[in-house]
């Protein structure tokens, strides 16, 4: 992603245009580039996109948890002096959009997520992750996909040099295991932020009927599904979150 990185204190992240301010927030093995389609679409259609880089590795190892990335997003908000925010979360990074949500509800206008944690999501597998074996992670990382050709080799390169990094690796899984045991389900009903729900329907991390109950669950939501299409809809269809994304938004008045 050729994007200019902001580094503003202790915050890394991409602004891009002017207008109704839309933080994207990206997911554990996703980097900034994921959400390419809609940082260039939205600019131009009103809204303020805005790309934080999460310290997913920064982070004392006791502090790697989701609800300490809901807090430092908190922060990141008020150092902007935002207000009224459209999050924009997948996987990990919608399961911190959730949580940021229950505890600033004042701070979201509206939420969206696509193939989000907080309720559910399939494990890497016993043998995860295999330090040192190229293809197992090859093969992983194509499994995300619906296609697997959407798995660059730039994309499993990154991912193959973070678990084979020690402390890395040690992170990630601290991440993960903190995301299985911050489920929300209890916490759902009581969110009433607008939520747009957009899910691959052959999405195998966070499977289908995950989508559907977070839609049960969240009493003011719209569920959408793009077919052919894994967990990363907005990279795997980009036109078509960009398309549904945006006739949400207006639906809705955001």
């Amino acid at each position: 992603m050729e994007e200019h990185l902001i580094e503003d204190g202790k915050y890394r992240y991409i602004e891009k245009g002017e207008g109704t301010p839309m933080i994207i927030l990206h997911g554990l093995m996703g980097g900034l580039s994921n959400f390419q389609g809609v940082s260039e679409y939205f600019p131009s259609k009103g809204y303020q996109v805005l790309i934080p880089e999460l310290p997913i590795y920064d982070m004392p190892l006791l502090k790697t948890t989701v609800k300490n990335f809901a807090t430092f997003l908190e922060g990141f908000i008020e150092h902007k002096g935002l207000k009224d925010v459209i999050l924009l979360g997948n996987s990990l990074g919608g399961h911190i959009g959730l949580l940021h949500t229950k505890m600033f509800p004042e701070m979201v206008k509206a939420l969206v997520i696509t193939g989000s944690s907080g309720l559910y999501e399939s494990a890497m597998g016993d043998g995860y992750p295999k330090r040192g074996d190229y293809e197992f992670i090859k093969k992983k990382a194509e499994d995300v996909f619906y296609d697997p050709k959407v798995a660059t080799k730039e994309i499993v390169d990154e991912v193959f040099a973070t678990v084979n990094d020690r402390m890395k690796l040690v992170k990630t899984l601290a991440i993960a295991k903190s995301a299985i045991r911050h489920n929300m389900s209890k916490d759902l009903p009581h969110m009433k932020t607008p939520t747009c729900i957009i899910w691959g329907e052959n999405d195998t991390v966070t499977p289908p009927n995950v989508a559907k109950e977070f839609h049960e669950l969240l009493p003011d939501s719209d569920l959408y599904w793009i077919e052919k299409c894994g967990h990363a809809p907005m990279m795997e269809h980009p036109n078509d979150f960009n398309h549904i994304l945006e006739a949400w938004l207006k639906k809705r008045g955001f």
